[in-house]
């Protein structure tokens, strides 16, 4: 029963000598109130249905106009026991299981091998579906970049970060701020309320833990009225956020290769400079050395830059995907993008392959790439000699049971 009270202790929140009473100097309506949050899931929602119905009636329109086109799949014939292997146990099965399933199906080793790569292609999501997902995506940050910057650009603190904490916390909210505050979290609560039907990428986990702790860091530092500070660390992840979309967008498209190639370049560039070098040079210099001229450190300070530490260790961790990107992509080997969704890997069944390949251009830049035949056949002659042994095994086992 105390535990509610004791969230709430100034010590927590506020700066040695300041109380609450010292905010409520305020009007309600000027500064931040916990229960403000409140509107941010009802916004959640309200962006769930905006997002079906931009991708139902506006991203298709926009994706024929770049030529985006779902690619012909053949269907895997229906076989129960293949089925139930597929989704029970996994959906690339290896040699040893290879084997198995040739005796219970019996089926050849090329047969089991296509069966399972067409229904891997069944599950992969059509290139329309990552259109649209982009393309929402683009819409958002670009409208909240636009506003976030047409509210910033004439605040004191935009040109001059020490005033993020002139007589900080006593600071007046203005209601462009708060609606800025509301609507980046409302879409983050989107995000997370789509996390399960939304494509699955390999940083799925990492992705997860970005929008929490965005949700988190906006939260707390709405609360905490860390407002100042936590517009300008939103107005720099969209800058960037724009161009990455952007560059999916026309990558789904044909015909649009440079333009996809010189949009993936800028949005390194600006990925790097603002992630690794504006964020910790700036943000957090201003969090970690410049609020402390104004006030002495308590829990509030640790608490807000332990989580933008958070948020600059996956910064770092997708700045290295993008270097190895950069770097294949100097050398002209870069065949996808390091994040690409997980039902897209890369398969290794010789004549089909190149068919896969096609399916994989649709991955987040994919850049086309030679394949190495030879490599294919060492592959095929490899299993084949571990499959030989396998039969031969398995014959005598059938023969000792008969």
């Amino acid at each position: 029963m105390d535990l509610l009270p004791d969230l709430w202790r100034q010590e927590y929140w506020l700066p040695p000598g300041v109380t609450w009473r010292d905010v409520e100097q305020l009007a309600d309506s000027d500064r931040p109130r916990p229960h403000d949050l409140l509107i941010a899931l009802p916004l959640a929602l309200g962006f769930v249905a905006l997002r079906y119905v931009f991708e139902s009636f506006f991203a298709p329109p926009m994706g024929r106009c770049l030529g985006v086109k779902n690619r012909l799949q053949v269907t895997a014939a229906p076989h129960p026991r293949l089925e139930s292997f597929y989704t029970r146990r996994s959906r690339q099965p290896t040699q040893s299981e290879i084997v198995t399933l040739m005796s219970l199906c019996g089926k050849t080793q090329r047969q089991i091998e296509t069966w399972f790569r067409l229904r891997r292609n069944q599950d992969r999501p059509p290139l329309t579906k990552k259109f649209a997902e982009a393309a929402w995506r683009f819409f958002f940050y670009l409208t909240a970049f636009v506003a976030g910057l047409a509210c910033l650009i004439d605040s004191p603190w935009f040109w001059d970060r020490r005033e993020c904490w002139s007589q900080y916390p006593v600071q007046p909210m203005e209601r462009a701020h708060y609606w800025y505050y509301m609507l980046e979290l409302g879409f983050y609560g989107s995000l997370l309320l789509r996390i399960s039907v939304d494509i699955k990428r390999k940083d799925f986990k990492e992705q997860v833990i970005h929008h929490l702790a965005t949700i988190f860091l906006l939260s707390f530092s709405y609360c905490a009225n860390y407002i100042r500070i936590g517009t300008l660390v939103m107005l720099l992840h969209d800058s960037s956020d724009i161009l990455l979309e952007s560059a999916k967008m026309f990558n789904y498209g044909t015909g649009w290769r440079k333009t996809c190639d010189t949009l993936f370049v800028v949005f390194a560039v600006a990925f790097l400079v603002t992630r690794l070098v504006i964020f910790p040079s700036k943000i957090l210099h201003t969090t970690l050395v410049l609020s402390i001229e104004e006030f002495q450190p308590f829990f509030g300070y640790y608490l807000f830059n332990v989580l933008l530490m958070v948020l600059q260790a996956l910064h770092i961790f997708w700045a290295g995907l993008i270097i190895r990107m950069v770097y294949k992509f100097q050398k002209g080997k870069l065949e996808k993008d390091e994040r690409s969704d997980e039902e897209s890997e890369v398969e290794e069944e010789g004549p089909d392959k190149r068919g896969e390949e096609n399916e994989d251009q649709g991955e987040d830049y994919c850049w086309e790439r030679s394949k190495d035949k030879m490599n294919s056949k060492l592959r095929m002659l490899t299993n084949s000699c571990v499959l030989t042994n396998h039969r031969a095994s398995v014959a005598n086992n059938m023969r000792k049971a008969q």
